[in-house]
């Protein structure tokens, strides 16, 4: 298999930042710093741990750059440390996860249908709304959501990456929507 290498529009930038210039480190942060704190706020919650880990990432990032192979782009390669750093952070924190067979138990003596919370297409909800109810939810089920929807990780991925199984992943996953639509219908 052909190792494809990707035409980045800051290689320019990457190659300074490995000659050991600054101005194109501070650049590349300009650049990047914004998008990779959404990721970091999105999963810690917390506007503090959220900076401390996108420093730590771009600190990763210019220290290992020689490592960076360009076999994907810069902004890639970096979101894998950003989201590898908030990780980091959140296993800090001690988050518990439920596993299936205890979620398992405890739904069946609710309402006994698993299609109660879907999604609907047809609800009106709002970006903001939306938002500052994933805020509100617990941890374990807001970083999961997080990767799910919006980094694109798959259940095994994040499985593997928060060291949990698949089916707590999706678990927690089902959960973090059911949480988020009530949340919603709160407000």
């Amino acid at each position: 298999m052909e190792t494809k290498l990707y035409t980045d529009q800051h290689a320019e930038l990457v190659e300074r930042c490995k000659l050991g210039e600054r101005k194109a480190q501070y650049e590349l942060y300009k650049h990047y710093s914004k998008a990779m704190y959404n990721v970091c706020i999105r999963m810690l919650n917390h506007a503090g741990e959220a900076e401390d880990a996108l420093q730590e990432a771009f600190i990763d990032a210019f220290t290992h750059l020689h490592q960076f192979r360009q076999q994907s782009t810069f902004g890639a390669w970096l979101k894998q440390i950003v989201i590898n750093k908030a990780i980091n952070q959140l296993r800090n924190r001690k988050v518990q996860w439920v596993d299936f067979d205890e979620w398992h138990i405890n739904h069946e003596n609710s309402n006994g249908s698993e299609d109660y919370y879907e999604w609907n297409d047809e609800t009106p909800y709002e970006v903001e709304k939306v938002r500052h109810s994933m805020k509100k939810l617990p941890e374990g089920y807001r970083v999961v959501m997080s990767l799910y929807l919006f980094e694109g990780y798959d259940h095994e991925e994040i499985g593997e990456v928060l060291g949990i199984s698949e089916t707590t992943s999706r678990t927690q996953y089902m959960r973090a929507k059911r949480k988020l639509v009530e949340i919603m219908k709160a407000n």
